[in-house]
């Protein structure tokens, strides 16, 4: 690697070097301590310094100086890692320059030209696009050389970033560089005469962690199956931490959560991903799930600036986010202003004149006659611009009905039988859909005084009616503290619908889609298929105590929408628990409007929980259970084991209480999940968990637990609530007479927020990120163990035998991953697929491998043998074959009798194979009646 010219010293240059190569104007020089098997102290206290001192010297053992005749100063020029590399930059010298430089009679000429020459090199070097888009491209360009050197990976290896640290064998550290690809965590250190290399796959990485230790304050552990490793001595832990998380994250979803990589386009270019991108994907996750908006949103700007609030007559200071759709708001001070205004409600972004009490204002106007000004804006001509041309392709865009139809395939690639009175549907016989929510034609009225009842609901709808005067109506509302307050207390039964509307912004996505739903309900209604059939198994069983699904208007409503949303999103198609969220969903809003609630809820606000492994959902519980431990540490003490909590849980997150509260209780929740979002369900579920600490605490086992959670719940009672009390299907079900105390559902709502509303987004989206990896892991092992469950009965090797195998397959698999394309990946791993079949590999890695395993010495025979070897388990003919068929070949080879491993190798030579190949046969020591252990083999 060209160096840029620095001077040294000649007193250094022979102290601490070694000339391996000299000529009139420069120096091969080797660094003591380095490749001489360090046999001398000096050597040894060389290499020492080099680990210890962060210089050029540790990172390069090999170098050459330019010497200028009658100068007692050297300049280096050039550096390797290899001797290898060094004697190329040498050759080069010696074939470019040597010959020239005898022309020059000034010393100073000669120093010149040649400076200007690697300087020259090193711009044409630099000029690379990977170094052009970090901040120092220098600096990240001799990184790179020592990382392709050090680990020899292929060039698709992209390196993200570098860092100095220590890494801990036991008490003892190792100082060298921590470097952090897309696919590999990296560790090089060279010390006292020894080098260390880690290398660990981010898709092998279960869980990452800041902690300390007896020497160390902040260290960075990083867990894999069975293995410990600790980094310390950062300059910025807290960067390096981040961005080890967020590439852990990024890689085991491109490889283990397929579901999440087909719905993600950046997951599928590994090869795009830098720092800065990391950086600016962890923004956009914030911002999507700040203002609850579609994965689809791509942001643009982040600029700090100021909001006129009238309610407080100032100022307030935050930041303005913009994307393709909207224009957001968020105060810095948490709770005082949040603002999301769609672009479609847009009608015009104009620039105000500067003062020195409005610096750089702009004020965006939208369809309800309302003003938002914006002031402090830093590049306001570039933001300006960007919102117009944004909002000018908002304008005029126009909506195609077929292509609005996420699910073109309509059910996806599921059998569908079609009726024949369906196919000749006439465009003027399109089914009705009901035009008003249930609840106005199943409205009961309580059994006590109605007109006490009634005076609440109508105190609550004045108190909002107040609130929309002063902050507005729409989804372009002032949304602050008070009216978190307002949502706590209960929305009235009159504005539920309404409300759910505009805080979840279906009311964007229906405005923007006219006609949308009852297309879908035309297209999809009457065909049958796996999903209509689970549909119609849970239709009767979504709130069946309530009269609006005692009959088939309910019934027939509840159908349509379920089958549409299926139609619509076949990768979800329909997940239990989408029919009891959705029920409820009719009784406030019209179908219509219960749809894009449907839509809202699953693909933005509780994205990746109604997918056939309930990812997002088994997330959530994860990063429930830590919030658990942090926020009521006696009961997690007492309760040691969480697991018996998660599934318990479950149902809070996937029905948001729906399920195991009495109705007038959850709407409750509801009110609160479509304002808050998630962070309203984890601090109300932990409230219930403060609430019966102290029965939890003395209960003996986890059946008392779950009952005292059960009846807990059952009698959490909306004393306010003008409906009367129904109760939920398993208090109706329940004879136990014993009175127990009611909890009013405003108090428990209050309680949550007042102690544990403290939660921020960003804290929410890092323990996701966190959690997301050890829930992925988890799910490998469950696949792992399952297919060594099936594979087990057929083969002979032992279970940690078995255990070791699956391993090198996987690894073998995820190598070729890494570097052949994304394609690959989609083509051979699949979660839904059975288990043993969720990971193949192709003829190459099997060669690789069966070279690796096989007890058989090698030799040229050994490719041609692995190759007619793949082709004849390769049953299906694709190229492909899964974990059962590897098994099975080696189990004949280890295991296997004398005539079934002739037979396997007479069918090695059948046609395709020719006849004349049988001398492979030869070479293959068939007659040895006892075969190294496995273990053996693979080490």
């Amino acid at each position: 690697m060209w160096l840029k010219p620095e001077e040294v010293l000649l007193k250094n240059a022979l102290r601490l070097w070694v000339t391996h190569k000299s000529n009139q104007y420069f120096i091969l020089q080797r660094r003591r301590g380095h490749g001489d098997g360090a046999a001398k102290f000096t050597g040894r206290l060389v290499g020492a310094l080099d680990a210890v001192l962060d210089s050029n010297a540790r990172v390069a053992p090999f170098r050459i100086l330019l010497q200028v005749p009658g100068s007692q100063v050297y300049s280096s020029i050039a550096c390797g890692a290899t001797m290898e590399e060094i004697l190329q930059h040498w050759e080069w010298l010696e074939q470019n320059l040597l010959h020239t430089l005898s022309v020059f009679d000034n010393k100073d000429d000669i120093a010149n030209f040649v400076k200007g020459k690697v300087k020259g090199l090193i711009a044409e070097e630099t000029s690379s696009k990977l170094a052009e888009q970090e901040e120092d491209p220098e600096k990240f360009r001799e990184g790179l050389v020592k990382f392709e050197s050090r680990f020899n990976f292929p060039e698709t290896e992209k390196l993200i970033t570098f860092y100095s640290c220590c890494c801990w064998k036991g008490k003892v550290p190792r100082q060298g560089w921590l470097y952090l690809s897309v696919n590999h965590l990296c560790f090089y250190s060279f010390f006292l005469g020894k080098e260390l290399k880690l290398i660990i796959p981010w898709v092998e990485v279960q869980k990452l962690e800041r902690t300390s230790n007896v020497l160390m304050a902040d260290i960075i552990m990083v867990y894999t199956c069975g293995k410990e490793r600790e980094f310390s001595m950062f300059l910025d832990i807290n960067e390096v931490f981040r961005i080890m998380e967020q590439l852990a994250d990024v890689t085991i979803r491109r490889h283990l959560d397929n579901e999440a990589f087909e719905l993600d386009q950046n997951l599928k270019q590994p090869t795009q991903i830098t720092k800065r991108d990391l950086e600016a994907r962890a923004q956009k996750e914030f911002f999507r799930a700040m203002f609850k908006l579609p994965r689809t949103e791509r942001l643009y700007d982040v600029v700090d600036c100021s909001l006129w609030t009238p309610f407080s007559r100032c100022h307030t200071p935050g930041r303005i986010y913009t994307s393709d759709s909207y224009i957001c708001f968020a105060s810095k001070e948490d709770g005082i202003c949040t603002v999301i205004i769609p672009l479609k409600e847009v009608v015009s972004v104009e620039k105000m004149e500067d003062t020195s009490l409005l610096p750089n204002p702009i004020i965006i106007s939208i369809r309800q006659q309302m003003a938002f000004q914006f002031i402090e804006l830093k590049d306001r001509e570039s933001l300006v611009n960007g919102l117009l041309q944004r909002l000018q392709q908002v304008n005029m865009s126009t909506l195609c009905p077929r292509n609005l139809v996420f699910g073109k395939e309509g059910f996806g690639n599921m059998n569908i039988m079609v009726n024949e009175d369906t196919e000749s549907r006439s465009e003027k016989e399109k089914l009705p859909t009901n035009a008003e929510a249930l609840m106005s034609s199943f409205h009961q009225t309580s059994s006590g005084n109605p007109d006490s009842e009634l005076t609440r609901e109508q105190i609550k709808e004045r108190l909002w009616m107040d609130h929309f005067a002063e902050y507005g109506r729409t989804v372009c509302m002032f949304r602050t503290e008070k009216i978190r307050k307002l949502v706590a207390m209960g929305i009235p039964e009159s504005l539920r619908g309404e409300l759910w509307l505009i805080f979840s912004d279906a009311v964007t996505d229906l405005a923007t889609h006219p006609d949308y739903y009852s297309r879908l309900v035309d297209e999809s209604m009457g065909k049958s298929c796996m999903v209509t059939e689970e549909i119609e198994r849970d239709l009767h069983r979504s709130l069946p105590e309530h009269p609006a699904f005692q009959n088939e208007t309910g019934i027939a409503a509840l159908r349509r929408v379920l089958t549409a949303y299926a139609y619509r999103n076949p990768k979800i198609g329909y997940c239990q628990s989408m029919n009891i969220l959705t029920s409820v969903l009719l009784l406030y809003a019209k179908e219509e409007e219960a749809f894009w609630l449907l839509v809202a809820v699953c693909e933005r606000m509780l994205p990746d929980y109604f997918n056939h492994r309930v990812l997002g959902a088994q997330v959530d519980q994860s990063v429930f259970e830590e919030l658990v431990h942090e926020r009521l540490p006696e009961l997690a003490e007492h309760i040691t084991d969480l697991s018996t909590l998660a599934s318990i849980s479950l149902s809070w997150f996937l029905t948001l209480f729906i399920s195991i509260m009495p109705l007038q209780s959850a709407v409750n929740v509801v009110d609160c999940f479509f304002f808050d979002g998630i962070q309203a369900i984890f601090q109300i579920g932990l409230a219930v968990l403060d609430a019966t600490a102290v029965e939890l605490c003395s209960s003996k086992d986890d059946a008392q637990a779950l009952m005292i959670l059960s009846r807990f719940l059952e009698h959490v009672r909306n004393e306010e609530s003008p409906l009367p009390h129904t109760g939920n299907l398993h208090s109706l079900l329940n004879n136990e007479q014993e009175l127990y105390p009611v909890t009013d559902i405003a108090d428990l709502i209050r309680d949550s927020y007042e102690k544990f509303g403290n939660s921020s987004v960003e804290q929410i989206e890092h323990l996701r990120c966190k959690h997301r990896i050890r829930v992925l892991q988890s799910h490998e092992e469950t696949t792992k163990q399952n297919v060594l469950r099936v594979v087990a009965p057929d083969v002979s090797f032992l279970h940690e035998d078995l255990e070791d195998l699956f391993d090198m397959f996987k690894r073998e698999h995820f190598i070729s991953c890494y570097w052949e394309g994304i394609s690959s990946l989609i083509d051979r791993h699949d979660p839904r697929r059975a288990y043993a079949e969720q990971y193949k590999i192709d003829s190459g890695q099997f060669t690789s491998l069966f070279k690796l395993c096989s007890p058989w010495p090698w030799g040229s025979h050994t490719e041609a043998l692995a190759e007619r070897m793949f082709r004849l388990m390769d049953e299906n003919q694709d190229s492909l074959i899964e974990f059962k068929s590897f098994a099975w070949c080696l189990d004949i080879i280890y295991h296997g009798e004398m005539n079934e491993k002739i037979k396997l190798l007479y069918r090695l030579h059948i046609p395709p194979g020719e006849i004349s190949d049988i001398k492979i046969f030869c070479h293959v020591k068939v007659t040895c009646d006892r075969c190294i252990g496995l273990r053996h083999s693979m080490t």
